[in-house]
């Protein structure tokens, strides 16, 4: 998924998107809301972990906008506010979930990636297409029964990659959810990405490029 933090504590910020991104998660970090608000308008997140007491725009306004655009985005609002009255406000923000500082990161790692199956559409836990078998829980993939060790970014494209039921995926757009904001856009990575896919999952070769538009699994 791609994930954008918002946290104006660095420590904290550096903690949390070091662990989401060692579970395969690709994740962009602004320390204030006038920031959040400009990454969101260029790119499609799929979450949006949100600390509500935030510099220049308050967390509150970000939520709001976020809402007015009547995005598919998800919203985790953190703040160090715990009573039910403050959860119940930022609720009715709009925004998806609240969780309340301090926190476990297995518990917000766990409610960022259910977020972020309600922010696609059914994209079930469990991916398969011919013989590959994908588990989005577990981060394990089987091909014919065989397991296939994987790394956080090949997992990642792969996912995308079946996500598209046999539909051309291009590599702007695997760029876009496998890869942080400072992937190069004129790099190798994608390409190289999938040449280390195809070679461990072996044969039949499985992954497909389309010339010009991108790469498929049929």
């Amino acid at each position: 998924m791609r994930i954008l933090l918002v946290e104006d504590e660095r420590l904290l910020a550096d903690t949390v998107a070091q662990g989401l991104r060692r579970v395969a998660h690709a994740v962009d970090v602004v320390h204030d809301g006038g920031e959040a608000l400009e990454r969101i308008g260029v790119h499609d997140y799929d979450v949006v972990v949100l600390d509500r007491d935030l510099p220049v725009v308050h967390g509150d306004e970000v939520c709001r906008a976020i809402t007015r655009q009547a995005s598919p985005v998800r919203v985790l609002m953190l703040t160090a506010a715990a009573e039910i009255d403050d959860r119940v406000t930022g609720l009715a923000l709009g925004a998806d979930d609240y969780l309340p500082k301090p926190f476990a990161f297995r518990e917000l790692a766990a409610r960022v990636s259910a977020l972020g199956r309600r922010s696609r559409s059914a994209a079930p836990p469990i991916l398969e297409r011919a013989g590959v078998r994908l588990d989005q829980h577990r981060r394990e993939v089987y091909r014919d029964g065989r397991y296939v060790p994987l790394s956080r970014k090949e997992f990642a494209v792969l996912a995308e990659l079946l996500r598209a039921d046999g539909a051309a995926v291009s590599a702007e757009q695997l760029l876009e959810k496998a890869w942080d904001e400072n992937a190069d856009p004129f790099t190798h990575a994608v390409r190289m990405a999938i040449l280390k896919l195809r070679r461990k999952l072996g044969d039949p070769p499985l992954v497909v490029t389309e010339p010009g538009v991108g790469y498929r699994i049929p």
